[in-house]
């Protein structure tokens, strides 16, 4: 009877791959928002009402395709980051930000996917939050760090954001100022724009030499989040060092 049930098992993970694979195949084709249940069963050789039984609905099948970018995204970068652990803060910053970069390069349409439009009609689930969020508890782990360690540098926040800043803090990282905190969301909007602009064709006949000019770019995000140390001989690196 196990082993009868083990056999059902791994059918249905290897459907459920074949779907996943064909959906994405459909993704780099025609684009998320023309994603079809109907089309994935029919060149499957499957009835749609067999393919229901995996995915219910379209959005269902979104989610799942969605779930596993984040996730082939977030181990990427835990596996750069891993690699200089021993590494100062801004190193292991530039690591996990260049491997999102990798990733999305070697990934276009999942990238697509999850930070390019939003798909008419589809709300993502609170399900989906844990995968999207391991690139940025990285990130905001390698800040944590520096801010127990050598500390950041704090640039003053306006008046005006004040209020603004402490409830990010306390949304996102409690233990970290809120001028930090609020570094640290411009820092991930911003490098997701800079992936996003090489990735969809915004730098073309502007930037040539992409790599080192990313690689300046993130260093600049890892200066503007705090990650400024002093300089040999005692000079500080940066404004208001913690």
């Amino acid at each position: 009877m196990s082993t009868a049930r083990g056999a059902r098992a791994r059918a249905r993970i290897e459907v459920t791959a074949a779907i996943k694979d064909e959906a994405r195949r459909q993704l780099a084709a025609e684009g998320a928002a023309k994603l079809s249940l109907r089309a994935v069963a029919r060149e499957l050789g499957m009835v749609s009402s067999a393919l229901y039984r995996y995915f219910p609905s379209r959005d269902d099948l979104l989610t799942a395709l969605i779930i596993d970018a984040y996730d082939s995204l977030g181990e990427a970068a835990e596996a750069a980051h891993a690699a200089v652990a021993a590494a100062g803060p801004r190193e292991r910053w530039i690591a996990v930000c260049a491997a999102a970069r990798r990733w999305a390069l070697e990934h276009p349409h999942e990238y697509a996917l999850i930070y390019g439009s939003p798909v008419p009609g589809y709300v993502a689930p609170q399900e989906t939050v844990p995968s999207a969020s391991r690139v940025g508890l990285l990130l905001i782990g390698v800040v944590r760090d520096a801010y127990r360690g050598k500390g950041v540098a704090r640039a003053p926040l306006p008046a005006g954001l004040e209020t603004e800043a402490r409830r990010m803090a306390a949304d996102i990282a409690p233990d970290l100022p809120p001028e930090v905190v609020v570094a640290l969301v411009a820092s991930w909007a911003q490098l997701y724009g800079l992936i996003g602009f090489e990735l969809f064709g915004q730098f073309n006949r502007v930037v040539e030499d992409r790599e080192p000019f990313f690689r300046h770019a993130v260093e600049r995000l890892a200066h503007d989040v705090g990650l400024v140390y002093p300089e040999p001989g005692g000079t500080a690196g940066g404004p208001n060092p913690a």
